[in-house]
């Protein structure tokens, strides 16, 4: 007990951002950098999971619009593409050095690959979600920390391309989610839903509604 009421501070002191980070993170003139950062990760995000919802080629080039794969969803074989990338993921997981950990492989073992369909819809749609979130700039924040989430799962099961690159990228969206998509749908949603220091539009209106109401009473 006397060390938490050494820990625990007597008054709460709110620590300022440093300048440089309210700059770029919370300054709507660098909207304009992570308008660029959503769309590239937005649309790395959406060509992935319209691969693997069509099993087209979306990513412009060369290859677009040529057949790269089977769809991962509405095939009839729902999840056997899933089961292989499982697969190739736990043969990494031996060895001295195993590129997958034990606990990740067993977690695979035992939850991914027996509900493989399932998580071959929740990977599809998330990807295609995550995408369109971020290209929008609808829920740019919540957009960016699932595709966080899955750049993590995907490392975790050994499979590093471009995850990293879009993790960081992702982390660096969820800093600057107040004006990441102030050039997008955000810029509408986040008035109206209300930030936790701002309270909702519709709360705020209400406010402002029974303000006259109670004033007026009072006078009587």
């Amino acid at each position: 007990m006397k060390i938490i009421s050494v820990l625990k501070p007597r008054s709460v002191t709110q620590i300022p951002e440093p300048p440089l980070a309210r700059f770029l993170f919370a300054d709507t003139r660098m909207a304009w950098l992570w308008l660029l950062v959503r769309l590239y990760v937005g649309y790395e995000w959406l060509t992935a999971g319209l691969e693997k919802l069509t099993g087209y080629n979306f990513a412009i080039g060369a290859g677009f619009g040529q057949r790269v794969s089977s769809p991962w969803v509405l095939s009839g074989h729902d999840g056997v593409a899933l089961q292989g990338f499982v697969k190739g993921a736990l043969a990494l997981s031996s060895g001295p050095h195993p590129a997958v950990q034990g606990w990740y492989a067993g977690f695979l073992q035992q939850v991914v690959l027996p509900n493989a369909g399932l998580f071959a819809y929740l990977v599809t749609f998330g990807e295609v979600l995550v995408g369109l979130g971020l290209i929008f700039g609808a829920l740019t924040g919540i957009a960016a920390f699932f595709g966080v989430f899955m750049n993590l799962n995907f490392m975790l099961a050994g499979a590093v391309s471009i995850n990293p690159v879009l993790g960081t990228l992702g982390l660096l969206l969820m800093l600057a989610w107040r004006i990441a998509g102030y050039y997008g749908l955000d810029s509408i949603l986040l008035p109206l839903l209300g930030t936790p220091w701002t309270g909702s539009l519709l709360s705020r209106l209400r406010a402002q509604r029974t303000q006259p109401l109670e004033a007026g009473a009072g006078g009587r």
